[in-house]
């Protein structure tokens, strides 16, 4: 039972005061000196040269072309023209200088002295004022123009003249 009015004592002993929490590794265990004063520096391992695989796409189309029919002319075809995959990597191709950054270039830096003088403020101000003026302009010249009736719309658009029809007998009305 535990005490009245305490917490229930945890049944595992603590280790002792000379006990290190966490993981200890031999090897680069220095401490805080080692930490600051030394670069961990991994050495290159040099590249093995990567075999393609075959491109039988291309042999088989070669084959066809030197005009092989049967499957021991295109097995002695494949052996002797051995056309392997290009490598497909950026960095072969291009030789990249060792200076160059990859990435989204970072945004300019915001005009601080245009920010207090309220220079943004200004602009936009200017603009809605030039849309304003363009705006009463075309409500003018909406208002100048005389609106038409039907007499000065007829006159301005004549009516095409209807062509004159010959008399048909009764029977071809429908052809």
């Amino acid at each position: 039972q535990p005490e009245v009015g305490k917490p229930m004592r945890n049944c595992y002993p603590l280790p002792g005061p000379d006990f290190t929490y966490g993981m200890y590794m031999h090897k680069r265990d220095g401490g805080v000196p080692e930490a600051i004063g030394h670069w961990d520096v991994v050495k290159a391992r040099p590249r093995k040269k990567k075999v393609m695989p075959r491109d039988f796409v291309t042999m088989g189309r070669g084959a066809v072309a030197e005009k092989c029919t049967t499957a021991r002319e295109f097995a002695l075809y494949y052996k002797y023209m051995d056309i392997r995959l290009k490598d497909k990597s950026l960095f072969k191709y291009f030789k990249i200088p060792p200076d160059m950054t990859f990435g989204r270039p970072g945004r300019p830096s915001t005009p601080i002295f245009d920010i207090m003088q309220h220079r943004y403020k200004e602009m936009w101000m200017e603009s809605q004022r030039a849309r304003t003026v363009v705006q009463q302009e075309e409500k003018k010249k909406k208002l100048s123009e005389a609106r038409e009736n039907r007499t000065q719309f007829l006159r301005t658009h004549p009516l095409p003249k209807k062509e004159e029809s010959f008399w048909h007998p009764q029977r071809f009305k429908k052809v």
